[in-house]
């Protein structure tokens, strides 16, 4: 083994995730392409349908829409490359393309995340002030708070970018970096350098954390204040709406923040390499495929713009 020069001048990138799997590759390029379609089905489908049917331009229905945008994003960031792969005996990437994967794949996860907290904005504007939902949560705000998301992710990739470029590789005799996974992230990426990565640990935890902290925050206190709100409703009817409204969203919150408070808020020497790459097919994969189904697909206004999209002349009773 020796080390390289700086990401720019690096070897090419041996993605080997899978290249240790008990399970024949022709079966895992199945499994993956039909979740990478279905995810494509989904999602179109849903920005399909809110964009055309008027009765969905609510601000919710606006913020899902802004989820699964993100969601084609992160999925299409990760799963081709995975599938060309699974195909090839030489699962190659070069180093540029494998830092701009890593770029896409960040800027989309964290607008993931902070599209998510805003979604918990609006469901306690919803339930703890519906008399002023039409008037807090209107368009133009959302447009804003999607449009702050995707400028904080940018500029928060471009900071982990930055602490990335100057780093040195360890390179085997054929003048390639092995990746023990199936994209370029971040962890996996730290382990194969040669240079101290301290400053760029600090930076997960402290920078990164914070980012975390505060949509975290923002989640757990709507919610407390949703929960005290709901206990307080005169009928069993008007509770049992209020949660199925916020169980679909809370349900997706511990899924994805879970799984990526897993791999990238833990000390290096804590988490193993196939616990990255489950959570990181978790968040990668599941859990584009299931945004549109959980919190729309089962849901009655989306199923009837769905009849009212196949079926032209149906008239809603």
């Amino acid at each position: 083994m020796s080390c390289a020069f700086n990401a720019s001048h690096s070897p090419v990138f041996l993605l080997l995730g899978f290249s240790r799997a008990n399970i024949p590759h022709h079966l895992l390029f199945v499994l993956f392409l039909a979740i990478y379609l279905s995810t494509i089905l989904g999602n179109v489908t849903l920005v399909l349908l809110i964009s055309r049917d008027s009765r969905l331009h609510s601000p919710m229905y606006y913020l899902l829409r802004g989820l699964s945008v993100v969601d084609l994003g992160l999925s299409t960031v990760t799963l081709p490359q995975l599938l060309a792969h699974l195909g090839s005996e030489y699962p190659a990437i070069p180093a540029a393309r494998c830092l701009t994967q890593f770029f896409f794949f960040y800027v989309f996860g964290v607008t993931d995340t902070l599209v998510i907290a805003v979604m918990a904005l609006d469901r306690y504007v919803a339930i703890c002030d519906p008399l002023h939902y039409a008037l807090v949560m209107n368009r133009q705000l959302c447009a804003r708070l999607l449009a702050l998301s995707w400028v904080v992710s940018v500029v928060h990739t471009m900071l982990h970018v930055g602490l990335l470029l100057p780093l040195s590789w360890t390179v085997d005799a054929g003048g390639h970096v092995s990746l023990p996974h199936f994209f370029c992230d971040h962890r996996p990426l730290l382990r194969a350098s040669c240079s101290d990565t301290h400053s760029n640990e600090v930076a997960i935890f402290l920078e990164g954390g914070f980012l975390m902290l505060g949509p975290c925050a923002l989640i757990v206190l709507s919610y407390v204040r949703i929960g005290t709100t709901i206990l307080r409703l005169p009928s069993a009817a008007g509770r049992r709406r209020a949660v199925s409204t916020c169980g679909s969203h809370l349900t997706m919150v511990g899924f994805l923040y879970g799984t990526i408070i897993w791999v990238y808020f833990q000390p290096p020497s804590q988490n193993s390499r196939d616990q990255d790459m489950v959570a990181a097919v978790m968040y990668t994969a599941i859990t584009p495929l299931a945004n549109p189904f959980v919190y729309s697909l089962r849901n009655k206004d989306v199923k009837g713009a769905l009849c009212r999209l196949l079926k032209p002349g149906r008239v809603d009773s």
